[in-house]
């Protein structure tokens, strides 16, 4: 069996799906993909697809070595989030080939379903009580919300008394029962998250995430220390390497993305990783049907995993929604805060063709937001 062909697609609403097809008919997808930045991923893909073609794509992990090494430059977003999508490619091709979900591939599950968290409140938080108590409603048992929209390099005393009352919305609708996480997306830096952490400590968020940016990760053993509440990153992480500092400062939560981070086959290290410092995997994926089912293998093999991010109506999917994509949207159906085992061979999930070429022919140039404080000068988003 030999890879004789490699597609990508550009998917509303902000997506790239990669399509790997043998010789003999099996058809691999993954989801290799920078949001805002699809296209260059996509010449990346295009690119790596040269060391591929003809080759055996049961040698997931030899391919794996050579598509981040065999280039003298090496790593970043776009690279790694290239192999990532053709690493699901494989691994979703090898699961067809001996007939089973890669889980099992993977060492088999640990777990029969896995518990997954809903977005709340967009990039600029509001009505945050009315979305939880509606993900009440839906059976979540866990929401995240991201903690402000932009933010003053120091926090004003008003700026913090608004997180804080956020998150206490959060905690009212969702009850002592419940789970909410609260996502600093980078926006505030250690002087503020050190301000605000305490502040919303009596309300237990899950987790605080992505406190100070990633080139700012020297500063998270400052901030574990001084938090009572659970510290989380990875999202902007994209190998096993750049989560040793932040395991070594005490992170409680690694998020690698399973689009990004290398892909399964990267990912599964990092959680290894992380285990041996005590730490648990919550993947990233704010992302298309195929990133959550390759996360979803991923989380069913793994020990230490907490929970599982997924998009299904987040406010990015304006206009397209992922289970649009799939031929049965059944495999992520929500049980009690949710998704069951998938048991079909590969990733689980049958990719809808027709449509996902149909999106293609239309593609997308999706841009993420760029913020600016008051004065004029950039703002993190």
């Amino acid at each position: 069996m030999k890879i004789d062909r490699i597609e990508t697609f550009l998917v509303a609403p902000r997506w790239l799906f990669c399509r790997v097809q043998t010789d003999d008919g099996l058809v691999g997808w993954g989801e290799p993909v920078v949001e805002g930045r699809a296209e260059v991923v996509r010449a990346a893909v295009d690119t790596l697809a040269e060391l591929l073609i003809g080759e055996d794509p049961l040698r997931i992990e030899h391919h794996w070595q050579v598509l981040t090494k065999g280039g003298f430059y090496r790593g970043g977003p776009v690279l790694s989030s290239a192999v990532a999508g053709l690493d699901q490619a494989l691994w979703d091709i090898a699961g067809q080939a001996y007939g089973a979900p890669v889980h099992a591939l993977l060492g088999g599950p640990v777990r029969d379903r896995v518990r997954i968290y809903a977005w709340i409140g967009g990039d600029d938080p509001s009505e945050i009580g009315e979305q939880a108590a509606a993900q009440v409603a839906a059976g979540m048992t866990a929401v995240k919300m991201n903690a402000s929209g932009r933010l003053s390099p120091i926090p004003t005393s008003a700026e913090v008394d608004a997180v804080v009352s956020r998150v206490a919305a959060a905690r009212e609708a969702l009850g002592e029962h419940r789970d909410i996480a609260v996502d600093f997306h980078g926006r505030a830096g250690s002087a503020a998250v050190r301000r605000i952490l305490p502040e919303i400590a009596p309300l237990r968020p899950f987790f605080a995430e992505e406190p100070v940016l990633p080139d700012q990760a020297h500063r998270l053993h400052d901030i574990v220390t001084c938090s009572p509440v659970p510290i989380a990153t990875g999202e902007r992480l994209y190998g096993r390497a750049e989560f040793l500092a932040p395991l070594q400062a005490g992170v409680a939560v690694v998020q690698p993305d399973l689009s990004h981070a290398g892909g399964i086959s990267e990912v599964r290290r990092i959680a290894a990783l992380a285990e041996t410092h005590g730490a648990v995997l919550a993947p990233h994926c704010p992302l298309g049907p195929i990133s959550l089912a390759a996360s979803l293998q991923v989380a069913l093999a793994t020990p230490n995993f907490l929970i599982q991010e997924q998009s299904i109506g987040i406010h990015y999917n304006q206009g397209s929604e992922l289970l649009d994509y799939l031929v049965d949207p059944a495999p992520f159906a929500f049980v009690d805060g949710h998704i069951n085992r998938l048991d079909a061979p590969g990733l689980g999930i049958t990719v809808d063709e027709a449509a996902v070429r149909r999106a293609d022919a239309t593609g997308h140039a999706w841009r993420n937001p760029v913020w600016r404080h008051d004065d004029g000068s950039f703002a993190e988003w």
